[in-house]
């Protein structure tokens, strides 16, 4: 069953505790749920991708010149 109908089941007036235990559902997904479709008029999942990978590496100059240096090992080898 999807969330929407989950979600109508508890604004008919059926207990929360009886939706999730009937769906075999954690109450906390499905209070996240009611939260997020008051706030946005929708319940269903947010689906953003994050954008780049937030590196260490933020000079790859010097990164370069590291590994030509120091070939194949890792920072602890040297």
């Amino acid at each position: 069953m999807t969330r929407s109908a989950r979600i109508a089941a508890v604004k008919r007036g059926e207990r929360k505790k009886d939706v999730s235990q009937m769906f075999n559902i954690s109450r906390n997904p499905q209070h996240l749920w009611l939260k997020r479709e008051e706030q946005t008029g929708d319940c269903q999942a947010i689906t953003q991708h994050q954008q780049g990978c937030g590196h260490q590496i933020t000079d790859w100059k010097r990164f370069g010149e590291w590994v030509r240096e120091h070939g194949g090992g890792t920072r602890k080898e040297k």
